[in-house]
């Protein structure tokens, strides 16, 4: 009996350490290992940055990132494979290409913002079944624009003379606008699909299921090309079918994945009954993207109508591309932008949904630097791949500070429209856009490039000029505005 008190009394004594020990805070305990030093600079980078949240970020911004680069590479490759036929071949894919962009693609990629909004806010709240019924309403409304974008297309040659291009380069460019046009259909779809699975944050699937079609394409475009009749209207045919491969492929995921049986319960005739709901999102949406797709494309054209016309269009050219290339990388962010903030606001957290765009801001900002300090010391190589000529190199040297400048400013609007997408500000974001950059930009632009004769370089600090008060505005409705979840039926669905 003693023997069994006196380890009863031990095993009381040993839990009552064990007890005293687990209540003691583990850091407290180390406090004298680490250091004021350590910790001082630890919790200083840790107020600088969110690192959970911004760990979260990059893993999704990485993979929207290469899945947005490989479809863009999609028309790309065949403008490539037509360029190789001749001078005016490549002539007439390159108009035809930044044609269909200006007046196709982006106006697409833009009505599908709408469901960054509705489905970023549906799925934080947990109203699963409204994301395929937003999806369905998308594609209806992206399947009508279509057609009207079509009709247009038809018109290629007449309005392209009209804009004082040269006829036998519009020529061209209208047979290949002709084969792109069963593509534009795809395209929409394939953006709208996008944006459903974005804002459930399922994005590491997307950079397979974009890489493959990819992949298929260059052998599509090669046999359409090279070993068939068809040449140049190849080309085109080819990207028309490989956007059609891309949508199938993300549609029979969507269909066939268990993750998505909440989201996606089939097709359903309430769909009709949102149209109208995501009209109100999609149009302000496109005409944001569109508008500044179209400031970018008037500064080509501006360029076309100075005095040594040939070297300033190839000098503003290069630098769009430039601009263009780096936002894409910065998308990727700024589609982390708009989901977590419209998940956040969804789920009624509006705080959550502000430190997520802190966040993705200084993420925007370091990219910007890394692209920035790549150019500083590369823009000789990126202007060799553009150019043979020492002249263009050494104007577009000259250029390097002012593109540093606009990729900065450019980053940080970019997260600053995925915000007000998602928070369904699109409305506000189309007035911001348009003062900026045809108010305020394009005067600029035309005074220093004209008036004054700067050329080029006053182009771009119109251009400048109109991205920084862009993002400055978009910056004081971000601070100024109440963050609110919008109304998404909650009694129509659960």
């Amino acid at each position: 009996m003693k023997s069994q008190e006196d380890y009863q009394n031990k095993s009381s004594n040993t839990s009552s350490l064990v007890h005293e020990a687990i209540t003691v805070p583990l850091l407290e305990a180390n406090d004298n290992d680490v250091g004021d030093e350590t910790r001082e600079s630890f919790g200083w980078f840790k107020k600088v940055l969110d690192v959970e949240e911004a760990k979260n970020q990059v893993l999704f911004s990485l993979p929207m990132i290469l899945t947005n680069v490989f479809y863009y590479s999609v028309t790309l490759v065949s403008v490539m494979f037509a360029g190789h036929l001749g001078d005016l071949e490549l002539a007439g894919s390159t108009l035809a290409n930044s044609w269909a962009t200006v007046t196709g693609y982006a106006f697409m990629t833009g009505l599908s913002g709408a469901l960054e909004t509705l489905c970023g806010q549906g799925f934080g709240a947990k109203l699963y079944r409204n994301l395929g019924i937003y999806l369905q309403a998308s594609c209806i409304i992206s399947f009508f624009f279509s057609i009207i974008v079509s009709i247009f297309w038809l018109y290629t040659e007449p309005i392209l003379v009209l804009l004082h291009q040269d006829p036998i380069i519009v020529k061209e460019a209208a047979l290949y606008m002709k084969y792109l046009i069963p593509g534009l259909f795809a395209y929409g779809f394939l953006q709208n699909i996008l944006r459903f699975l974005q804002t459930q944050t399922a994005v590491v699937p997307l950079v397979m299921l974009s890489a493959l079609p990819v992949g298929m394409h260059i052998g599509v475009a090669y046999a359409l090309v090279h070993c068939t009749e068809l040449g140049f209207k190849g080309a085109p045919l080819a990207a028309s079918f490989s956007l059609w491969i891309s949508f199938l492929m993300l549609a029979m995921y969507v269909v066939c994945a268990k993750k998505f049986e909440h989201t996606w319960k089939g097709f359903s005739l309430e769909s009709f009954c949102h149209i109208f709901t995501n009209l109100k999102l999609a149009l302000p949406s496109a005409a944001m993207v569109c508008l500044e797709y179209w400031a970018f494309e008037i500064l080509v054209f501006l360029a076309g109508l100075m005095p040594n016309a040939e070297k300033t269009t190839s000098l503003i050219a290069m630098c769009v591309n430039t601009e263009t290339i780096a936002y894409m990388i910065t998308y990727g962010v700024s589609a982390a932008a708009s989901t977590r903030v419209s998940n956040e606001l969804g789920a009624g957290n509006p705080d959550g949904a502000k430190n997520a765009m802190a966040v993705t801001i200084k993420l925007s900002l370091l990219l910007a630097l890394t692209v920035v300090l790549a150019l500083a010391f590369g823009h000789n190589i990126w202007a060799g791949l553009f150019s043979d000529s020492a002249t263009i190199a050494e104007e577009f040297a000259s250029m390097t500070p002012l593109l540093a400048i606009s990729i900065t400013f450019d980053s940080v609007q970019g997260v600053l429209s995925g915000v007000a997408r998602g928070c369904g500000w699109q409305h506000l974001a189309v007035y911001a856009n348009l003062a900026t950059f045809y108010f305020i930009g394009m005067p600029i632009a035309i005074l220093l490039g004209f008036k004054l004769k700067l050329y080029a370089k006053g182009l771009w600090i119109g251009l400048i000029s109109g991205l920084s008060c862009q993002a400055g505005t978009l910056l004081l409705i971000t601070l100024r505005r109440k963050w609110t979840k919008i109304d998404l039926h909650e009694n129509t669905s659960k």
